[in-house]
C-alpha cells in the first residue's frame, strides 16, 4: 500500500510540474470570445471580425480585417522566470504584401500577438513586445512602432516563406523585454491578439491556434 501511495504522490507531483511548465492562454471557444476585451484602434473605420472554429489540432481563432483594426485582449499573469517562452501556432491566408510595415502608412499586420507589461498607471504607459506574422520583412527583423516607442514589432514568421501555411513559432519573452526595452520583467500582465489593416486599407485573413507559455 505504501509503495502504491508513493507512486500516486510521485505521479501527482509530475502532473503538477507538467501543468506549471505550460500555461495555456486562450481556449478559442464561443464562450471565451464573448468575454474577451475588444479594443478598436482609435481612428479605424471598422472592427476586425473574429470567429472561432476547429480542426484536427483543436480550436482556432479566425480574423478578417477589411480596412479594420481591433484587438482581443486578456489580462493574465505569467511568471516569466518559470515559463519565459511564448509559443504560437498561426497562419496567414491573405497577406498585406507591398506595404512598409515600419511606417505609419503601412503599420499593419495580418497577425500579431502582443505581450504586455504594465509599467505605469495608464494603458499608454505599458510596454509591449509585438510578435508579428509579417507580409514583407524577414524573420528576425524588428523595429520600433512608428506610433509609440513603448512597443516593438518583432517578426517571428513571414508570408514570404509560409503563405497560407500553419507555422509554429517560439520566443523568449523575458529576454526580449531585456533586449528591446532594457527591462528585467519577472511577470507579464496580459496578452492581446490583433489583425489590422486600417493604415493600408487592405484586407487580411489570419488564424491563431494553441498560444501558450512554456519553460523551454
Amino acid at each position: 500500500m505504501k509503495i502504491i501511495l508513493k507512486l500516486l504522490i510521485s505521479l501527482f507531483l509530475l502532473t503538477q510540474i507538467g501543468v506549471a511548465s505550460e500555461i495555456k492562454v486562450f481556449e478559442f471557444t464561443e464562450a471565451e470570445l464573448s468575454q474577451l476585451e475588444v479594443r478598436k484602434v482609435r481612428g479605424a473605420d471598422n472592427k476586425t471580425n473574429y470567429s472561432v472554429g476547429s480542426n484536427e489540432n483543436g480550436n482556432f481563432l479566425k480574423s478578417v480585417a477589411d480596412n479594420a483594426a481591433s484587438g482581443l485582449g486578456k489580462e493574465v499573469k505569467i511568471d516569466l522566470n518559470k515559463t519565459p517562452f511564448i509559443n504560437i501556432t498561426w497562419k496567414v491566408e491573405k497577406d498585406l504584401s507591398g506595404i512598409k510595415e515600419n511606417t505609419k502608412k503601412g503599420h499593419d499586420f495580418a497577425a500579431r500577438v502582443f505581450a504586455v507589461k504594465k509599467t505605469g498607471a495608464t494603458p499608454l504607459s505599458n510596454r509591449a513586445i509585438n510578435y508579428v506574422f509579417s507580409s514583407n520583412n524577414e524573420i528576425g527583423f524588428s523595429s520600433l512602432s512608428p506610433y509609440t516607442k513603448k512597443s516593438i514589432d518583432n517578426v517571428l514568421s513571414t508570408t514570404k516563406n509560409n503563405l497560407n501555411q500553419w507555422v509554429t513559432v517560439k520566443a523568449n519573452v523575458k529576454e526580449d523585454f531585456k533586449k528591446f526595452h532594457d527591462l528585467d520583467v519577472n511577470e507579464l500582465d496580459g496578452l492581446a491578439i490583433m489583425s489590422d489593416t486600417d493604415n493600408s486599407k487592405m484586407k487580411a485573413i489570419a488564424y491563431f491556434q494553441n498560444i501558450y507559455f512554456s519553460a523551454n
